[in-house]
């Protein structure tokens, strides 16, 4: 029997893009809600307790909110949003992170699914604390440039509806030092201290760059990243010096694979993480993470 599918908050940009990686799809049964009752609570929780998985696309207290409608123990849920991700109840949806992420998605009933910048952050540093090449109280430093997709309907509307002459150029955001992804890449990698984060959006729809400065030699670091993925399937490294003089953030949008890009000396490396923020950054990494908890092949659906 077809496994049952509920997409909650659908209309979101992170729930349309999800159906689009599952509306062909033969092997699942999507349940639709009528435009007309997307705020009824009394059909959303029929809808919630019916599927077998559900993805929460909601703002954050919303999420939980629907967690609590939830009394089906049988329903497995994806939760894209922030609410969860350092939730010790819920397991971190970034299988490549090791065997131990993996098998726990695979058996998981409750995923927190990660952010986009959190993302490229901890594909390239993880590993490296594992390695040895970054210590747990090293102050690392990142800047992640982002198309304004990741900004949702309201930041899509002014770019392409409303533009104003400051939406021309890169505008750095997050200047309190406290994005809210910053939980989740600190606790994630296991580090006592939190990076200094840069979050940058730019005048293009989607793609996105997250480059982290490591204090350690680049070949040494680009190796312990090659043998950690060499086993992925949607995480890659790229060979040791980029080639082209520079790395176009929106290189890989439209895909929902990641590049792991290392350049440097034996002193320093900087690790960039090139991926598209609404693939392996959210619906992309939700689809897969769909997959490994009902038994699918990881990469059905998703555009490799």
């Amino acid at each position: 029997m077809k496994p049952t599918i509920y997409i909650d908050g659908q209309e979101g940009t992170t729930g349309l893009q999800i159906f689009d990686r599952l509306g062909n799809r033969d092997d699942i049964t999507l349940l639709r809600i009528d435009p007309d009752k997307r705020r009824d609570v009394a059909e959303r929780k029929k809808l919630l307790n019916r599927a077998d998985l559900v993805f929460l696309c909601l703002p954050d207290a919303a999420a939980v909110e629907a967690v609590g409608l939830i009394e089906n123990p049988a329903v497995k849920v994806i939760d894209a949003s922030t609410a969860h991700r350092t939730d010790p109840a819920w397991d971190y949806g970034f299988s490549e992170l090791s065997d131990a992420h993996l098998a726990a998605i695979r058996a998981s009933r409750r995923v927190a699914n990660p952010g986009c910048h959190a993302s490229g952050f901890i594909a390239g540093v993880y590993p490296l604390v594992r390695a040895g090449l970054i210590a747990p109280d090293d102050f690392l430093t990142c800047f992640s440039l982002t198309g304004y997709s990741g900004g949702g309907k309201k930041m899509i509307a002014q770019y392409e509806e409303n533009k104003t002459p400051d939406l021309w150029a890169p505008r750095i955001y997050g200047l309190s030092l406290s994005h809210k992804h910053l939980p989740e890449m600190q606790a994630v990698c296991g580090l006592t201290t939190a990076p200094a984060f840069c979050p940058v959006v730019d005048d293009y729809y989607k793609g996105m760059t997250t480059t982290v400065a490591v204090p350690s030699d680049a070949q040494a670091v680009h190796a312990a990243l090659e043998a950690h993925y060499t086993k992925s399937k949607l995480v890659r490294v790229a060979p040791f010096g980029w080639t082209e003089p520079m790395i176009a953030a929106n290189a890989l949008a439209g895909q929902d694979t990641m590049t792991l890009i290392v350049n440097g000396t034996p002193e320093r490396a900087i690790v960039t993480a090139l991926f598209d923020n609404l693939g392996k950054g959210a619906s992309g990494a939700a689809v897969q993470n769909m997959n490994l908890m009902l038994g699918f092949e990881e990469t059905t659906g998703l555009n490799l």
